[in-house]
């Protein structure tokens, strides 16, 4: 089962790293950043409430929704910077550099999440290994940016 999550999560980065580059484009013929990540999100909407209706999933009851923390609410807004940060972003740095400061940031910060057992995160301690495989990340982006 370990394979499979693993299998998700490499075709999630390549579908993340393609978003970026459609949505660029989408911008380009929108002629606007914003409008190009509202639709993006929009198509997204509709997709994941088709996906709901197909596979009937229940829908949360409003005592669920009201038991929700308040910070939690952020996911869409977070989601809405990123999209409109790579929309922007993209055509300046380029696919490779782009992408390789996003994994690295989010690796950084995943360390400190897991460090802290932070925002529902597992509590994972840093230990030498992670902390070397996050430097070999900011030299592989000091690489790759360089060019």
């Amino acid at each position: 089962m370990l394979y499979l999550y693993i299998f998700l999560a490499v075709i999630a980065g390549v579908a993340v790293t393609l978003q970026v580059g459609v949505n660029s484009s989408l911008r380009f013929s929108l002629n606007s950043p914003v409008y190009a990540a509202f639709f993006s999100f929009a198509i997204g909407t509709v997709g994941l409430l088709a996906y709901a209706l197909v596979t009937r999933a229940p829908w949360p009851t409003m005592q669920n929704i009201v038991k929700v923390p308040a910070w939690a609410w952020l996911g869409g807004l977070l989601g809405a910077y990123y999209v409109v940060t790579t929309i922007v972003a993209a055509p300046k740095l380029g696919a490779a550099s782009l992408i390789s400061l996003v994994v690295t940031t989010q690796l950084c910060t995943s360390l400190i999440l897991d460090h802290y057992g932070l925002i529902g995160f597992a509590q994972h301690s840093i230990n030498m290994w992670r902390v070397l495989g996050a430097l070999l990340l900011i030299a592989g982006v000091v690489l790759i940016v360089r060019n």
